[in-house]
């Protein structure tokens, strides 16, 4: 007869994750990842209270970019340290970061919007983004996106951008955003580096990928109601993704 305290420890044992997404190997679809070869730099910041092992996407993301990083902490003393390489102009590198700016309230046009340090729509924009090296990328929730934006006061040096994408995002009802604009971490990537760098191929394959891990979700959630991710509350309303996936 089994002994009930040994059954209670087996059915809590924690599901085993990828040593690459360090999602739970239920979810990773790390073998389907499509390598992409671009011209800009990724740096992703992540929150480490963000807690999202199953439906985030700030590690698949970087999965596709050979020289995509990802950092996981409140602050760094540049973007420099945060990349760990030298960067000579920081004004060459982009942060979406949403906050309150709103591409509607603003009137403007185009999926990605370059903004002042007053957050109003700023000129030449094509000038601007095509100057652009590299993009950072703020992944947790709303609150967490700012207090990544107000701790790291050098992204004040970079140019800040913001999107006005096409669609929502594809989680569809599986996590509600509070903005249109609030999209996953691997859907901003796709709009922001498809859209400088005048690749839909880019684009195309990021939501692929995207696309596999919600369907591998939603045919194993079932099964393993422990994947499910926490209810949302108001102090979990997404920054990038939820702001990414800002």
């Amino acid at each position: 007869m089994s002994n009930p305290a040994e059954t209670a420890a087996a059915a809590v044992e924690p599901i085993p994750e990828c040593p690459h997404c360090q999602k739970p190997m239920p979810l990773c679809i790390c073998d389907s990842v499509t390598p992409i070869e671009n011209r800009l730099g990724l740096l992703i910041l992540q929150h480490p209270q963000e807690q999202d092992r199953a439906l985030g996407t700030a590690r698949l993301t970087a999965k596709h970019f050979p020289k995509a990083i990802v950092r996981v902490g409140l602050s760094w003393p540049s973007l420099s340290k945060a990349l760990g390489q030298p960067v000579e102009n920081a004004a060459r590198w982009a942060v979406l970061y949403l906050g309150s700016a709103r591409a509607a309230d603003l009137e403007a046009e185009g999926e990605i919007l370059a903004l002042t340090r007053k957050g109003e729509v700023a000129e030449n924009q094509r000038a601007i983004l095509g100057k652009l090296e590299g993009v950072v990328l703020l992944d947790g929730t709303w609150s967490q996106a700012k207090a990544l934006w107000w701790r790291n006061p050098w992204m004040l040096k970079c140019q800040r951008v913001i999107l006005n994408p096409a669609h929502p995002s594809r989680y569809g009802r599986l996590r509600r955003e509070p903005r249109k604009d609030g999209l996953s971490t691997i859907e901003a990537a796709a709009t922001v580096l498809a859209g400088l760098e005048r690749r839909p191929d880019i684009a195309d394959t990021l939501h692929a990928s995207f696309e596999r891990l919600l369907t591998r979700y939603r045919e194993v959630q079932a099964e393993m109601p422990e994947l499910a991710p926490k209810p949302a509350t108001k102090d979990r309303r997404r920054g990038v993704r939820r702001g990414k996936r800002a």
